[in-house]
């Protein structure tokens, strides 16, 4: 016991350094061990003598994880990117040490600095070279399409870079870019600039670049007999990890029906390719021979079986692409093999403890990947549901009908153990649960696992064979029917209402009493009550975040870049302006960002969807929130249906997303009141809708402007406006507005004088993305407003801003300061 304690003491040591704001630094370091030292000896002193070496060990354990964990993190900061290099155009030759990621118009990869002019590049960052000629959001292309040369694992090459930091969105509970860079070592991001060079090829300079060129050569090998197929990306996938090319849609439907798992390279499908190899190194074994003696005498079958297994394990991993998972799994298999080996039985407890300490050891922000989480939860649940956990094995029937029947029941217990238990973990990744797993999993399973996953890695390994071509084409073909067979009801499934349970972001004290009660369940039998302990998970599941009183609302303006998108929500009611940006013609904040923030808050439904105006970083992500929730109402200065035409032809898109119940132009007088909280128009004096034929200025002058006034506080969202229009607010007798949503992401042609000083507002947020062409905010406008006694708040520089209006004040708060990491780009 004191030994798996020790390990987990150094594990949760590691994890809690990554909760922290900034590393201590020597004087803070110095306290925390004295502090550490004071605490080991009162429990020492308290605790009975048979336990004071026991709490030394755990205590020092604890302590070795920490500061260990710190010292790696501070050389991982130091290695930056200085400031006088950011944005700006850097001579680097760098090695590409990653499998690139294939975009229609882009190619992106890691790379290793090996030099750099000016100095002051990190060793490791992500590089991203794009087409000469942008295709535009929509994906537009006027010319033939860019011939990219082959970017190969090891090539040199001498690229111009502008050099950023690694910068993502911030916005609650939603996925931290910045901390999945640091977690991959990094330290900065570079668009490609001009033509680069290929100064020469390395294809062994060192064992991840060997590996990733093996990734390389198959995935090239696959490709001609993948082209054309519907699910060729997942084959692709399943057999070295490469899960880029599968489309969005796709794991949407992977994620709502719960086979998310079953579509990557997991602990499973690895177990099962080192059994295939032990298998086959046992039956070569006991029939080999050399020197005249059989190579079984010289080492037993079932330890060089053993051995074989590891080691092609070992290699999978490594053409996996050697993430969390894998390394979990093969750290297993190790353990497992070595306890094997010198005779020494290990339990469950034992054997997940020196594997966590192990994954944690080699790589500590381990901690910090979902699937650090997700693969040791589905292990132990597997083994506290089998014979690992000290119950009786007992004997199958001998009937093969009762066989075959106590497998299948087996298999559902284990498949609905699993689903269960990973509920918390699902809820908490993707506020979204899967009500169909269970019955999408009881066909998918064997079908991927028996079926599919066998065939990729044949059509994988005959594909890298000269002459065996119509087998690697035959295998591709085969499992991509069978595929494509379960993914007919599976996408009939994932359609349904009730596919899915929506959770909303839920506090960490019943997060951990969710996990408090799958342990419980889990544990041996003769427990009190562990058989309803599952119910521990339900105030998790169905927590609802509190929502404003009578006359009081929230308004959240999110971090969606250099776009615009406004969450309000008042006692029973939520409300949208404007919806973001469209990136790319997959890729939008509606999708990203709008639709699953509004799952975190426990929004199913729009009661009214304000559209400001046509520039796509307002109405960009319209068709993707209309896809996400129903709306009641739509208020917009142009025509939205014929926008979502336009737009439906632009992505070649044969569907129209769900429209809003009722569509209305916005127009000055036009007011509702709600919730004890009324919304108004005060812009655009008629109801007449910008067309394409106008001009960009136009648009954004004739953009709605809503007024927010609660009872005890007002809010100002006036879009694009410019100084024209806010100075024929003031006209209209416009003043004292609380909180003001800088027009047009703060540009020098708004926030007059006037209107700044006629506003006297409290609060001023800027949405604005970082490092912007545009210059946004205009540091003149920035400091009027600062000048006028305001609070700027800036989406670039504090992530998503809340503001919360009630009877007590007027808090506001952001979510880079509420929520600061030391990984967290300043």
């Amino acid at each position: 016991m004191t030994g798996r304690m020790s390990l987990l003491a150094f594990v949760t040591a590691s994890g809690a350094v990554h909760c922290l704001a900034a590393m201590p630094g020597h004087p803070a370091m110095a306290a925390i061990a004295l502090g550490g030292s004071l605490v080991a000896a009162v429990l020492g002193f308290l605790s009975p003598a048979r336990w004071r070496w026991r709490i030394a060990v755990v205590m020092t354990c604890a302590a070795a994880g920490f500061f260990s964990t710190v010292a790696r993190v501070d050389l991982r900061l130091a290695d930056r990117l200085e400031d006088g290099n950011i944005n700006q155009v850097s001579r680097v030759v760098l090695r590409v040490a990653a499998l690139p990621r294939l975009g229609p118009d882009t190619r992106q990869f890691e790379a290793q600095v090996l030099s750099s002019l000016p100095d002051g590049v990190p060793s490791r960052i992500m590089v991203s070279w794009s087409a000469p000629q942008w295709a535009g959001p929509y994906g537009r292309v006027n010319t033939q399409p860019y011939a990219f040369p082959d970017i190969v694992p090891g090539q040199v090459w001498r690229m111009a870079l502008t050099l950023k930091p690694p910068y993502g969105l911030r916005n609650p509970h939603a996925f931290d870019y910045e901390a999945y860079a640091f977690a991959h070592g990094i330290r900065a991001s570079g668009s490609v600039r001009g033509v680069p060079r290929l100064l020469h090829d390395e294809p062994w300079a060192s064992l991840p670049v060997v590996a990733q060129r093996a990734r390389h050569e198959v995935r090239a090998a696959m490709h001609r007999f993948l082209d054309g197929k519907r699910y060729g990306a997942v084959l692709l996938a399943l057999a070295i990890g490469d899960q880029a090319s599968v489309l969005p849609e796709d794991w949407d439907v992977f994620n709502r029906t719960g086979i998310t798992h079953l579509v990557s390279i997991s602990g499973s499908h690895i177990t099962m390719i080192a059994a295939m190899g032990g298998a086959l190194t046992l039956w070569l074994w006991r029939r080999a021979r050399m020197g005249g003696r059989a190579l079984a005498e010289q080492m037993p079958a079932q330890l060089a079986a053993a051995l074989a297994a590891l080691v092609v394990a070992w290699l999978y991993c490594l053409l996996a692409g050697w993430g969390v998972p894998a390394r979990r799994t093969f750290l297993m298999l190790a353990v497992i093999a070595a306890a094997y080996v010198v005779r020494l039985p290990v339990s469950a407890s034992r054997l997940l403890s020196v594997v966590a300490f192990a994954v944690v050891l080699l790589d500590p922000w381990a901690l910090l990947a979902s699937g650090f989480w997700l693969s040791f939860g589905a292990v132990y649940i597997l083994m506290a549901s089998s014979t690992w956990w000290g119950q009786a094995a007992g004997g199958l029937p001998k009937s093969r009908r009762q066989r075959w029947l106590a497998i299948a029941a087996m298999a559902s217990g284990l498949q609905l153990a699993i689903s269960l238990a990973l509920m918390p973990f699902l809820a908490f990744i993707f506020h979204e649960v899967s009500l169909v797993s269970p019955l999408v999993n009881a066909y998918a399973i064997p079908v991927i696992s028996l079926i599919v996953t066998p065939l990729a890695l044949l059509s994988a390994a005959a594909a890298m064979v000269p002459g065996l071509a119509p087998l690697a084409e035959l295998a591709a073909w085969v499992g991509h029917a069978a595929l494509a067979a379960i993914m007919v009801p599976t996408l009939w499934l994932a359609q349904l209402p009730v596919a899915t349970l929506k959770v909303a972001a839920t506090p960490l004290v019943l997060g951990v009493l969710a996990v408090a009660g799958i342990v419980a369940a889990a544990l041996p039998y003769g427990l009190p009550g562990r058989r309803i302990a599952w119910l521990l998970m339900a105030p998790a599941l169905f927590w609802m975040p509190k929502r404003p009183s009578e006359g009081e609302w929230t308004l959240h303006a999110l971090d969606v870049g250099q776009g615009s998108a406004i969450v309000i929500q008042t006692m029973r009611h939520a409300f949208l302006f404007d919806t973001g940006l469209r990136s790319g013609p997959a890729s939008d904040t509606g999708a990203r960002v709008i639709a699953p923030f509004l799952r975190t808050q426990g929004v199913h439904r729009l009661d009214a969807l304000v559209v400001s105006h046509a520039d796509i970083d307002h109405a960009g992500g319209v068709r993707s929130v209309l896809e996400a929730v129903p709306v009641a109402q739509s208020y917009s200065a142009f025509g939205l249906h014929a926008y979502l035409v336009r737009e439906a032809a632009m992505l070649a898109e044969a569907s129209m997303p769900p429209m809003p119940l009722a569509q209305s132009g916005c127009q000055y007088g036009m007011r509702w009141n709600i919730d004890g909280v009324s919304f108004a128009f005060l812009w655009p004096l008629d109801d007449a809708p910008a067309t394409r034929s106008r001009k960009r200025a136009r648009r954004n002058d004739s953009g709605c402007v809503l007024h927010i006034q609660g009872r005890y506080h007002a809010a100002l969202l006036p879009g694009d406006i410019g100084a024209r229009q806010e100075a024929a607010l003031v006209e209209r007798g416009l003043a004292d507005v609380d909180i003001v949503l800088a027009a047009h992401h703060g540009s020098k042609t708004s926030s007059a004088p006037s209107f700044v000083d006629s506003m006297r507002a409290q609060h001023v947020i800027v949405q604005a993305g970082r490092w912007n062409r545009y210059g946004h905010p205009s540091p003149l406008i920035e400091q009027r407003w600062r000048d006028s006694g305001a609070t700027v708040w800036r989406t670039d520089l504090d992530g998503a801003v809340q503001v919360t209006s009630n009877a007590v004040a007027l808090k506001v708060k952001a979510t880079r300061q509420s929520s600061p990491r030391y990984w967290q780009t300043p």
